[in-house]
């Protein structure tokens, strides 16, 4: 596994909008906060042009977007990436990312739910890790949290331990200044099926979900050279579900497996569902009992923070995990080998 540098101060931090960009003038403050903070701690930004641009969730054309992202890979200057922001399309720019200039420069690039149709492929295809934590927005909160101040750690080479948080958002808040935090409401409760607690350690890999079941079986799945090349280690799985139903994820899992992703896998993750829409009446127990996973008796840990409903740990793509869990609560830790 290749693990590019991390951060250093005076670094320069590329800012691509490989998806949306800022879509109300809530968002445009928040983009120039996250300039302004980040900008504080020593470190250099470089944003999108594209950065305060959106129209049907996209900040630019395809190419043009693609473009971007492959001129800061090969720019000497920029020493790091972060996504502006999600979005619903990133997967249309992939014909036309230069992924061999990425592979012969490889540098860290970080992002959030569409940003998986990136993440993805660089770690799975081209051997190189990758960072599934937060878009550049996130950085433009008046106070930052623990996730983020653990975020930030980590993207400075300090891999700390991450611990469960107490609290989650059910619903965000709706914004008044633009650089609300989170709208903490529920208690965070970390569950199992059929297990007290769940141990695992393995080499780790995901992201969004609805962003790799459009992937799946395509030309930028690299899942089974992956997941062959470091099966003595065996596979973790996380999976943060934004839009899929609960009939949705049965279905998914299914075409995974069929796809041989769960080869060698010693657990999966599953993070709170952005929503639970169900056209049955399923429970997300219920969901998961009928799932392949289930049947294939692969030790599976949900409402884990990793998710739309935030705060969500950082996972390094690629790393060794090693995740410890019992009565509600766990932690995640990484090794880089």
């Amino acid at each position: 596994m290749i693990y590019p540098k991390f951060l250093n101060k005076n670094d320069l931090i590329g800012v691509p909008a490989p998806s949306g960009g800022a879509y109300d003038d809530f968002h445009k403050i928040r983009f120039k906060n996250s300039k302004n903070k980040i900008e504080q701690m020593g470190y250099k930004v470089k944003l999108s042009k594209n950065i305060y641009k959106s129209y049907l969730a996209r900040s630019a054309g395809e190419v043009e977007r693609a473009e971007e992202i492959n001129n800061m890979f090969v720019d000497k200057e920029v020493d790091f990436l972060i996504c502006a922001s999600g979005g619903e399309f990133l997967v249309e720019i992939l014909p036309y990312i230069n992924f061999t200039q990425i592979a012969k420069n490889p540098k860290f690039i970080e992002g959030f739910s569409d940003a998986t149709g990136l993440l993805f492929p660089i770690t799975t295809k081209y051997d190189i890790s990758t960072i599934y934590g937060m878009n550049f927005g996130k950085y433009g909160t008046e106070t930052y949290d623990r996730n983020i101040l653990e975020n930030l750690e980590i993207l400075n080479g300090n891999i700390v331990n991450q611990e469960n948080y107490d609290m989650y958002e059910k619903e965000s808040a709706d914004y008044i200044t633009g650089l609300e935090g989170y709208n903490y409401t529920d208690k965070v409760e970390w569950k199992y099926l059929d297990r007290k607690e769940v141990n695992l350690r393995g080499r780790i890999i995901g992201g969004n979900l609805d962003v790799i079941s459009y992937l799946a079986g395509t030309k930028y799945d690299g899942t089974n050279g992956f997941i062959e090349k470091y099966k003595e280690d065996g596979i973790i799985w996380y999976f943060e579900n934004c839009d899929l139903s609960l009939e949705d994820l049965i279905r998914t899992f299914w075409k995974l497996n069929e796809l041989g992703y769960f080869k060698y896998t010693k657990g999966i993750l599953l993070g709170r569902n952005g929503n639970d829409k169900t056209l049955l009446g399923y429970t997300m127990e219920q969901a998961l009992m009928d799932s392949i996973i289930y049947k294939k008796n692969i030790p599976i840990i949900y409402d884990v923070d990793i998710s739309h409903r935030g705060p969500s740990f950082t996972i390094i793509n690629g790393a060794i995990a090693t995740i410890t869990s019992k009565d509600g609560k766990g932690d995640i830790s990484f090794e880089l080998k």
